[in-house]
């Protein structure tokens, strides 16, 4: 009911409609289309983004309602129905947010993430399904923060990494729908007006780095559920970096640059080594469940936050410069959901946490 009131009058031909609600998403999938029927909507003319990941909904939730065996079986058949309406755009994602959240290094994310989408491919081959039916409707989701350059390396590093996968399948290349989310981790509870230079400069390295939609994440996330007055932030960012900046405008500024050319190769390089370790443990449902992929991501979240600690990194407004005063943050009282705790398969969950919470340093 809350998603029709949403969506009541909107002109879902006009927009990208993106449904992000993970555990939830492919439940949600199915209403938007039972939705779309009511309205009479031509399939064909919408651009849709489901979501669909059950990799990061095993590795954020630790909990999969049936076997990873009998997933695998049953995930072709069951998005059949989609394929036959000829919905456009992203029916399965690879979400490398879960694991950037809980503390993934950028190679981590983009190799779990890779894992993820050639688990999709190999399950249509597995039923017999056409893979380049299935690739363009392959979509990833990515984290960027405010190291602007790596961030824009990741995301173009994420498109060659694609296409390097693509080719070795022996299928046309489709172009990676990418969409990028500024970084839960790195937002501070200090001084949160920080946090608007903080994102402001990810979605600018996302856009520059050739993502096709990006979510700015409000200031005071922090805190709890952001008020209106952070949301308008957040939204008006985007739109002065789109209409006044015209970064849109600029097909891959960053070729050509020596520096950002050199971070995309090392991470495809580092990305594609760790890709090869998951496949090698299984898969990334098997690596999950094993808890492979949980332990090196808590172990680079170590070295990160012992770097912190020791004085060789720092958070302005929260490690460096801290504020003598802080003002109140205005947040909205919103109802917290049980956790997830029935499932066939589990594995060890992987929880976001901020960067300033791992090192003590948050108010």
């Amino acid at each position: 009911e809350a998603l029709e009131t949403v969506l009541d009058g909107v002109p879902l031909n006009r927009i990208q409609v993106r449904i992000d609600a993970h555990p939830w998403s492919r439940a949600v999938a199915d209403w938007l289309v039972a939705f779309l029927g009511k309205r009479r909507s031509d399939p064909a003319k919408l651009n849709l983004s489901f979501g669909i990941d059950p990799a990061a909904i095993f590795a954020g939730t630790g909990r999969l309602r049936m076997s990873i065996e009998a997933l695998q079986a049953s995930m072709p058949q069951s998005l059949a129905h989609f394929f036959s309406m000829g919905v456009p755009g992203v029916l399965l994602e690879a979400d490398g947010r879960v694991f950037h959240n809980a503390g993934a290094t950028e190679a981590q994310e983009l190799g779990t993430m890779m894992a993820s989408a050639v688990s999709y491919l190999r399950m249509f081959e597995e039923a017999r399904q056409p893979l380049v039916y299935a690739a363009p409707h392959i979509g990833f989701a990515l984290s960027v923060d405010q190291d602007q350059f790596v961030s824009m390396a990741k995301v173009r590093a994420l498109r060659r990494l694609w296409a390097r996968v693509q080719e070795a399948c022996s299928i046309s290349a489709a172009t990676a729908n990418v969409h990028a989310e500024t970084s839960f981790r790195m937002m501070t509870s200090a001084d949160p007006e920080t946090n608007v230079l903080r994102t402001t400069i990810a979605a600018f390295a996302a856009a520059a780095g050739g993502a096709d939609s990006v979510s700015i994440l409000p200031h005071t996330i922090a805190h709890g559920l952001p008020a209106g007055f952070a949301r308008r932030v957040a939204r008006n960012t985007q739109l002065i970096m789109a209409n006044e900046s015209h970064i849109d405008h600029v097909a891959d500024p960053a070729c050509g640059s020596g520096a950002v050319e050199a971070l995309t190769a090392e991470l495809c390089e580092a990305a594609w080594e760790e890709f090869q370790r998951i496949e090698a443990e299984g898969g990334v449902l098997s690596s999950l469940q094993q808890g492979h992929i949980q332990k090196r991501v808590q172990a680079a979240s170590a070295r990160r936050n012992a770097a912190y600690q020791a004085g060789e990194r720092a958070i302005v407004g929260t490690t460096l410069h801290p504020p003598k005063t802080e003002r109140p943050v205005e947040t909205l009282a919103a109802e917290r959901r049980p956790a997830v705790t029935e499932g066939v398969a589990v594995c060890e969950p992987l929880f976001p946490i901020r960067i300033d919470q791992s090192i003590g340093a948050a108010s």
